[in-house]
């Protein structure tokens, strides 16, 4: 059994650290379920965390890229505090909250305005030679000032109700019957998947992982996704006896994921992101345009925390000048924790988005128990520093 175990581990090669940081979020959930007298695992109480991760999550998978690259992007928290901004203020001074359409117009114009913010940063940096870490700096305070200029230091509210939707909440939810329609289809993706990775491999006579591994595999995933939905069923709507299902936000992070996930895997910008990452200077030798792709990057970063802005501004049902404050600490802790190295060329979308859950639930879970916030954001802020202590090992060891 152990010796199974260790080949299993070694099959998964640099996905085994998904796998210990799953185990560790399991460890996570019973630690503060037990001392919480079973207030922790509850639908209510997981359907929140659900719900409070994506926003974090959907800009943890830009991140990922954008370390892969070997940069850093410091002002995301303020990008998204400006573009929700943008989104609110557009919605209710210029379309207006009673146009049926104002509120899809004010999102296009928050993701141009995401994209346009991103590609300020990323022509600094590849075009001006300019440190990414200084330029996202300036960022984080010429955003953060940008947002109260907007806003007069007010908050925005009375957003359009399909908008505020979009947030999650009690009309924010596809219920039960289309949340088992999204886990069959996840769960086919993911046997698609497997096969035509097995099927590619065979063609070019590279080595495929034993049937036992991969029906393992396939299975472990399966019970994770239907479990999930389980657990979103089971919490039931006031108005009737109906489970929510799964929530709007979740589903956003789920087409985020897959999209970015598709891009990093299967296309050849996605290639050019990892050979960046691996070596900048062989990559631009072999022909790769890296300041163009260093552009994109950014500009597809600033998309993201455009995107993630409409879920925390729809959730709060307001745009307020704190929203993102200290949101570049977690997403650049989420995307580490999932296995990205901050020395560039690795990294995956769906470790960064079990880092962001494993983010969210120390702190669910020490609100939950009435932690004083200064003391959360220590902890917060020795997870940081633990992860790229782990992450310098894991390198340390590969060598």
């Amino acid at each position: 059994m152990a010796s199974f175990f260790k080949n299993y581990l070694k099959a998964l090669g640099p996905h085994t650290r998904i796998l210990v940081m799953l185990l560790v979020l399991a460890i996570i959930f019973i630690v503060f379920d037990f001392i919480s007298q079973g207030t922790f695992i509850t639908p209510r109480n997981l359907f929140n965390l659900a719900v409070q991760s994506t926003v974090v999550a959907i800009m943890a998978t830009g991140m990922v890229l954008v370390i892969v690259t070997r940069h850093i992007d410091l002002s995301v928290g303020s990008i998204l505090g400006f573009t929700g901004m943008v989104t609110a203020f557009l919605q209710t001074e210029i379309f207006f909250t009673d146009n049926e359409w104002g509120w899809i117009a004010s999102i296009i114009c928050g993701l141009v305005v995401g994209i346009l913010i991103g590609m300020w940063n990323g022509y600094w940096i590849a075009y001006k030679a300019i440190p990414s870490f200084v330029v996202t700096l300036g960022g984080l305070l010429i955003f953060r000032g940008a947002t109260f200029t907007l806003s007069e230091g007010e908050t925005i509210s009375s957003l359009h109700p399909n908008f505020m939707m979009l947030g999650g909440g009690l009309s924010g939810s596809i219920g039960p019957f289309w949340s088992w329609v999204v886990a069959i289809f996840m769960i086919a993706l993911i046997f698609y998947s497997m096969m035509a990775n097995r099927h590619r491999r065979k063609k070019v006579s590279f080595i495929t992982k034993s049937w036992m591994i991969e029906i393992i595999t396939f299975v472990f995933l399966s019970v994770l996704i239907i479990g999930f939905v389980m657990l979103m069923n089971a919490y039931k709507r006031p108005d009737n006896d109906l489970g929510h299902g799964i929530p709007v936000p979740v589903l956003i992070l789920m087409i985020v994921a897959l999209a970015i996930s598709f891009m990093a895997t299967k296309t050849k910008l996605g290639r050019y992101i990892f050979a960046i990452g691996g070596n900048p200077e062989a990559a631009a030798l072999s022909g790769i345009n890296v300041k163009k792709v260093t552009v994109i990057i950014f500009a597809l970063m600033g998309a993201l925390c455009a995107i993630a802005s409409v879920v925390a501004t729809a959730r709060l049902g307001s745009a307020t000048n704190a929203a993102g404050e200290l949101a570049e600490l977690k997403v650049i802790a989420a995307a580490v924790i999932g296995g990205t190295s901050l020395a560039g060329g690795v990294g995956t979308v769906f470790g960064a988005i079990v880092g962001a859950v494993i983010m969210q639930s120390l702190e669910s879970g020490m609100s939950l128990l009435d932690v004083a916030p200064n003391i959360q954001k220590m902890v917060i802020g020795m997870v940081l520093i633990l992860a790229v202590w782990i992450d310098m090992i894991y390198l340390k060891n590969k060598r």
